[in-house]
């Protein structure tokens, strides 16, 4: 489902205050909540399946989906027979999962609540997920540091993240350029570096593996994928509507020359290679 010297001057922008988070966070829920995500998410879900492998998960293990959106983690995760919790700040996006679980006849409990402040007892969970989701939190050391508290000792953390040099990470610099983040706000691809991902977890790990993977994005035509996107991705979306009509067309015209940049068809449709990086972290 949007994250976070004593010289003579410094040059760095400043941090958003705890105040400013918040409405940081209240933009993010009204972003994700905007379009019906469900119709990206749920081409997404090889991606979940492909990380309940990575972590091993056993039949029976608790199991937490944080910033689950419409609950690919989770879903591949009860698929598993695991007992499974999703949590998501976004109530509409728990209400999607919770009527494909349904529909796939599978047991997941939907909770709303912050990836900063889980609503969790520490060591609740043998195995804690998220995909594309907890990365997006403002406070983004806040949100690894919750991964960790909410994990058992000998527990497991799987994370699916975009890259900044993937397709995804290149589009939201696109958006950026045109409608710029909040001032002092990191960019949610920070958690697809290794080097970020080790100085938040290393402490706190025995293990931190990074695979870099790919997702592929097949849409009818590159002009198709900004239509999808433009009508159901929050975050396309809102940013489409923050400008005015003139200058939509520029925003979409860089759309199109990334997908062009990176599309691999050769026959006029869209196969648009997405990089991430599974992530597999065993608590220490």
């Amino acid at each position: 489902m949007a994250t976070q010297s004593d010289t003579v001057i410094d040059t760095a922008p400043a941090r958003p205050s705890a105040a400013d988070c918040e409405t940081i966070k209240t933009r993010q829920q009204n972003t994700w909540a905007s379009g019906a995500y469900s119709v990206i998410g749920t081409t997404l879900q090889i991606v979940g399946e492909s990380l309940c492998e990575a972590v091993d998960l056993r039949a029976g293990a608790t199991v937490l989906d944080v910033a689950a959106g419409n609950g690919n983690a989770a879903l591949a995760a009860a698929r598993r027979f695991a007992e499974v919790t999703a949590v998501d700040f976004v109530p509409a996006l728990l209400a999607d999962g919770a009527r494909r679980a349904e529909a796939d006849r599978l047991s997941v409990h939907w909770r709303v609540g912050d990836a900063e402040a889980l609503p969790f007892e520490n060591a609740s969970f043998d195995v804690v997920l998220s995909t594309f989701g907890v990365m997006f939190a403002p406070n983004q050391a806040k949100a690894a540091s919750e991964l960790l508290r909410v994990t058992r000792p000998g527990g497991r953390i799987g994370l699916a993240n975009w890259t900044p040099n993937g397709f995804i990470g290149q589009l939201f610099k696109v958006i950026g350029s045109h409608v710029p983040p909040p001032a002092g706000l990191d960019s949610p691809a920070r958690w697809g570096m290794p080097a970020q991902l080790a100085d938040w977890f290393h402490e706190s790990a025995t293990r931190v593996h990074v695979e870099p993977k790919m997702f592929m994005f097949r849409y009818k035509s590159p002009q198709h994928f900004v239509e999808v996107f433009r009508s159901w991705y929050g975050p396309v979306l809102r940013a489409f509507a923050a400008l005015d009509h003139p200058t939509r067309h520029l925003l979409e015209a860089d759309i199109l020359a990334l997908v062009a940049r990176f599309n691999q068809s050769g026959d006029g449709t869209a196969v648009i290679p997405g990089e991430y990086v599974e992530v597999t972290i065993d608590r220490r």
